[in-house]
């Protein structure tokens, strides 16, 4: 079991990508990117690839593993990766059912096998919609994604699920932790782009989550430095 497996999700330009930008020894990251070969928002040193079959993901991992240089391998974004696997693969089927079944096979196969048997921190980034649960009548923040998987819920394959936010500095204010900090950047513009790690009363009804005491109250709103998070990763399961 891989304890060092991250999802980071949110909206459209919430700062996820940017959140890589401080990642220890980045020539040690593998990236693969999922999104038509959209540039990253700095200038990166990681091993960067650009994943045009969906099928190349789960055997990047699996070579990575022999790759004692690589550290962390970041899918960019598993959105995108499976709407590469419904075009590519489901949409040009002879039969679709089929193939529909395959694509959610793909997930599940590359969660268990390749994802789980790594020893390399593995972050998924992925955009979150708003769905209407009916037998709850309210609206959900969830990964969307298509077929059978949407009933079982991407976020399930995750033990911790980070939200990434734009949130305004008078909000935050609550929180004060070592991992929050403010730039002059953001005091000016009076917001910041932050990581939420457990769900507060307005967001209770999106799949954020972490292990048991993993984080603090105060630490709910934490700079979006994926960095903090692996350490806090390690030093959970280290203890």
């Amino acid at each position: 079991m891989n304890n060092n497996l991250v999802l980071l999700c949110g909206k459209s330009a919430t700062g996820k990508s940017a959140s890589l930008d401080k990642l220890d020894n980045p020539e040690g990251v593998m990236y693969l990117n999922c999104e038509n070969n959209k540039k990253l928002p700095f200038k990166s040193k990681f091993k960067e690839y650009t994943i045009t079959d969906p099928t190349d993901v789960p055997d990047a991992i699996a070579a990575a593993e022999k790759d004692a240089k690589i550290h962390t391998i970041v899918i960019d974004s598993l959105t995108y990766l499976m709407d590469m696997y419904e075009s590519t693969k489901v949409l040009t089927s002879t039969n679709t059912m089929k193939a529909w079944g395959s694509y959610a096979q793909f997930l599940k196969n590359m969660m268990s096998q390749n994802v789980g048997n790594s020893t390399k921190n593995i972050i998924f980034i992925a955009h979150t919609s708003d769905i209407f649960n009916e037998s709850e009548m309210v609206n959900e923040t969830m990964v969307k994604v298509k077929g059978s998987l949407m009933n079982t819920g991407i976020e399930s394959y995750f033990s911790t699920v980070i939200g990434c936010k734009k949130v305004p500095i008078q909000k935050l204010s609550g929180y004060k932790s070592d991992m929050l900090t403010y730039n002059d950047e953001e005091k000016l513009l009076e917001y910041k782009y932050v990581y939420q790690t457990k769900l507060t009363k307005d967001t209770v009804n999106e799949r954020i989550r972490s292990p048991m005491r993993m984080w603090d109250i105060p630490e709910t709103y934490i700079d979006n430095n994926l960095q903090q998070i692996l350490n806090r990763l390690h030093e959970y399961y280290d203890e």
